[in-house]
């Protein structure tokens, strides 16, 4: 609409005399069947009268099925305007000719052009009302869904040859998957292996390698080594990316310097019902700010600079998507550009930026993604990020995947975009289908089962404090029986008294231990396992850390008695021995003051204490 026009007019008559030139209000009258006056405002008097009592029934009840569907959707709706983009998402067509400015007067007009009036196709409020009593409300947007996926898919060629070329289509399965890593990704934070930036919040190089390592099967893509080092096809980690991120933002992990440690929830779901942990970690993530996922389509720049102003808010934007996964069918394959149909159709947005002229690719000027196409192809890759990177990950949709090379996609008619190997890693994803896991996390269900409740009892706990484990063994579970146990072979732990002192040394306790080997184990534990675990714990309940100290050495014992003795400072140090004086680190800086007015100073050799 002209941003300098009204959005909404009251009457007809207004409405023709402000949108509609002299040439358009008389082919307009020509509809009336009967002699029209010559002057603009007669005209439209003219118009208006014919509408008039049951004028207005009448004329809606000669529109065609496309046109009566138009006005529903502007009658029933909160705008005056009809939305001709999610129209056409909707009903795969628009009604009438599109009006073409000032050659408009060489067609014939169409009755509906009296119902939405102008280019803007604006319905005057009085209209609205009167139509309100008897037009039914617009049927509602219908999802078309997929039986069964091809076992190959057209990819993307770019010979440019008449026939697509087929690749195979790959479809993963995320409820069992990703419960099995998510058990598995805490162990391995437990560990204290996992870093992130502290600024960035993005998992190192090393973190990503050490969770691709516990994943249940490989990330989505293979990388093989490229051909050359300014060509790299190869997606790169998705999954392994992700799941610090996740764990993070979901109050599972917190940073502890630049390490991962699991925070008392995170410990707890070690033991919990994973669909549960799954569903509340979705939540607390949605609403998350520590990555916006826009930042993964690397080709993109100008992000961080002017660029970032006209982004949408990251959480508005996840919010609308779950909107759209929730009115998802689930048990369906859905492609994406059905996903894309339906959202557009709905009204569901999910738009990236507002102004996509300063985001550009290769070149600021050239590869603006403000010229046709790029930003519907930013939103596209965007969609895209959200589900194969962290819906997936978290196992609430399964999904069906091409390599992102041979993904055919509007980007290619973008400046510079030809000389990418792919727009964005997520390129390849093509359809989607909500699982049991995606319905409940979405509250589309109210209950969920999980096949992973139960914990699999494949351990036995001998008298001689062996751990023997069965062939079936989880990742997880190995990962914690290194942690806990010292490994003596493939398949044996040993439990010893110094590797449990050690757990407790670094933060970890008897009872998670107790805890595991009973909900593991296939009959209940030996006398001798629980007398060991018994006496660690009370061993280890007997000493407390309170902090550091300095520690002071005086010339002689009159020295250490008068300090340790003078109202000054005898409050914030304590006698050790016949010379030498333990200052808290807490009391440094109280145990100078005092020792100055004592009339004796100290050489303070580290972590001098402020004045």
């Amino acid at each position: 609409m002209n941003p300098y026009r009204s959005t909404h007019i009251e009457t007809l008559t207004d409405a023709l005399m402000e949108l509609c030139t002299s040439e358009d209000l008389g082919r307009l009258a020509r509809l009336t069947g009967s002699r029209r006056p010559t002057r603009k405002a007669d005209i439209a008097d003219h118009i208006a009268r014919h509408l008039a009592g049951d004028g207005l029934r009448k004329a809606y009840n000669s529109l065609g099925e496309l046109e009566r569907a138009a006005v529903a959707e502007v009658v029933h709706s909160e705008t005056d305007t009809l939305e001709t983009g999610r129209f056409f998402a909707k009903y795969g067509s628009l009604p009438g000719p599109e009006p073409d400015g000032r050659h408009s007067f060489r067609r014939e007009p169409i009755l509906l052009e009296v119902f939405l009036i102008g280019r803007d196709r604006l319905m005057p409020r009085e209209i609205k009302r009167r139509l309100r009593e008897f037009v039914p409300e617009p049927a509602a947007v219908t999802w078309r869904t997929v039986e069964s996926l091809p076992q190959t898919w057209p990819g993307r060629d770019r010979s440019r040859a008449a026939e697509p070329r087929a690749v195979p289509l790959r479809v993963h399965l995320g409820e069992q998957r990703a419960q099995r890593e998510l058990a598995s990704v805490l162990r391995l934070i437990d560990s204290r292996t996992v870093t992130l930036g502290s600024k960035t919040l993005r998992p190192s190089k090393a973190a990503v390698e050490a969770v691709s390592a516990v994943l249940d099967g490989d990330d989505y893509y293979r990388n093989d080594r490229p051909a050359s080092k300014y060509h790299d096809p190869n997606p790169g980690a998705i999954r392994a990316f992700a799941w610090p991120i996740i764990l993070h933002a979901g109050g599972l992990a917190r940073l502890s310097g630049n390490r991962l440690e699991l925070t008392v929830e995170g410990r707890s779901a070690l033991s919990s019902p994973p669909g549960e942990v799954m569903c509340r970690t979705w939540e607390r993530w949605i609403n998350a700010l520590e990555l916006d996922e826009l930042s993964r389509i690397e080709c993109v720049k100008g992000q961080t600079g002017k660029g970032s102003r006209s982004l949408t808010w990251t959480v508005e934007r996840r919010e609308a998507i779950q909107s759209a996964l929730a009115s998802c069918p689930a048990d369906e394959w859905i492609e994406i550009e059905e996903l894309l149909r339906f959202m557009r159709a709905s009204g569901i947005d999910a738009t990236v930026t507002r102004s996509a002229w300063e985001l550009y690719i290769r070149h600021r000027e050239y590869g603006s993604l403000g010229y046709a196409g790029g930003a519907e192809a930013l939103d596209r890759g965007y969609l895209r990020a959200f589900l194969l990177e962290y819906a997936a990950t978290m196992g609430l949709i399964d999904v069906a995947l091409i390599h992102p090379a041979d993904a055919a996609y509007e980007a290619d008619e973008l400046w510079g975009a030809d000389e990418l190997p792919y727009f964005s890693r997520y390129d390849g994803l093509v359809a989607i289908r909500i699982n049991p896991l995606g319905a409940y996390c979405l509250g589309t269900t109210e209950q969920y089962s999980s096949p992973l409740d139960e914990a699999d009892r494949l351990l036995r706990v001998l008298p001689n404090r062996d751990v023997v484990a069965g062939s079936g063994i989880s990742t997880a579970d190995r990962l914690a029986l290194d942690q806990y146990f010292e490994a003596e072979a493939d398949l044996v732990w040993r439990v010893e008294p110094e590797k449990l002192l050690s757990l407790v040394e670094s933060g970890g306790t008897i009872e998670q231990v107790r805890e595991f080997l009973e909900t593991h184990s296939e009959t209940p534990l030996p006398q001798t396992v629980t007398l060991l675990l018994d006496d660690i714990t009370q061993r280890s309940g007997g000493l407390r850390a309170v902090g550091t100290a300095h520690l002071i050495e005086c010339d002689d014992e009159t020295v250490a008695a008068l300090i340790g003795h003078d109202t000054h400072t005898r409050r914030h140090c304590m006698r050790a021995g016949s010379r030498h004086l333990v200052v808290p680190m807490r009391s440094a800086s109280a145990f100078k003051r005092g020792l100055k007015k004592v009339g004796y100073a100290v050489r303070w050799t580290a972590d001098e204490p402020d004045t």
